[in-house]
């Protein structure tokens, strides 16, 4: 957690294009659903906005979009799947080279339960699909650019997480044995929130906030939908309640939020042996890279 990052992992390369001096904030996951929505509302009150994708043709219409309501070019777009924790290493450099300054990281690119046949997906090192996108890719991503927050503190980390969590079992994290969607989401979920405690005692003093939400029940997304579930809640509900801790002056750090109220979340997000052996855990399997 506290490793300095160097050649070309973390020290900001040469020759960089001239400091921009806009507010400059990533969303990850911003080509659809609450993404989508906060980029395109955060460039509209005027900041510059790195827009994170899968997709070329979705991250140039969300970009279009923002040059639409803005009249100006106020986003970049930045491609990687997150799954591939490699090509998470090259989504960080990239933001090195382009940015001078993060003000705001927010890690929501996620995926849902449901995958095909409702099989267990792993990469080549035997990652879960579920942990590496919605957990790993946001835990690695954000050590990676932890200088560059720091260096342009005041900054903010948050972390889209959910209400649904379940307890991590050490003993088969990566699910190896009787696979279950559900589990594998709620158990990444859990562990977004834990690595937002664990990172927020760790960045004290530092003028790095770190919070995490779940921003609204079943939102109007692409995710819920291909999960057969209908929507209970706008995304423009979950967007406002994730831009409050984007924007909130009484959000404070290391706090779990539903919706606009800080809550409870699971009891092992309170356990430091737990957020340990996560740590561990985590710290392991980036290692691989």
């Amino acid at each position: 957690m506290n490793e300095r990052v160097v050649g070309g992992r973390g020290e900001r390369p040469e020759g960089k294009a001239e400091t921009d001096s806009r507010r400059t904030i990533l969303i990850t996951g911003s080509t659809d659903g609450l993404g989508r929505w906060l980029a395109i509302r955060l460039a509209t009150d005027g900041a510059r906005v790195l827009i994170h994708g899968r997709d070329a043709r979705r991250a140039e219409e969300v970009r279009d979009a923002i040059r639409e309501a803005t009249g100006e070019d106020r986003a970049e777009v930045l491609l990687a799947d997150v799954s591939d924790l490699g090509q998470v290493d090259r989504l960080a450099d990239e933001v090195l080279a382009r940015a001078d300054r993060l003000d705001v990281l927010v890690n929501n690119a996620g995926i849902g339960t449901a995958s095909p046949g409702g099989a267990r997906e792993a990469d080549e090192h035997g990652v879960e699909r579920r942990f590496a996108v919605n957990y790993l890719a946001g835990y690695r991503l954000t050590h990676r650019l932890l200088p560059l927050l720091t260096a342009s503190a005041p900054s903010r980390i948050v972390n889209v997480a959910s209400a649904g969590q379940q307890a991590i079992d050490f003993g088969d994290p990566m699910l190896s044995k009787d696979y279950d969607g559900g589990r594998a989401y709620t158990q990444s979920k859990l562990a977004q929130v834990m690595f937002t405690f664990d990172l927020a005692e760790a960045l004290k003093g530092t003028g790095v906030t770190v919070n995490a939400l779940h921003p609204a029940t079943y939102m109007d997304t692409t995710m819920v939908r291909e999960g057969g579930i209908a929507p209970w809640s706008s995304v423009e509900e979950g967007g406002e309640a994730t831009l409050r801790l984007i924007e909130g002056t009484d959000v404070g750090t290391g706090r779990y939020f539903n919706g606009t109220r800080e809550a409870r979340a699971d009891r092992q997000a309170y356990d430091g042996d737990a957020r340990r052996r996560l740590r561990e855990l985590s710290e392991e399997l980036t290692a691989r890279l």
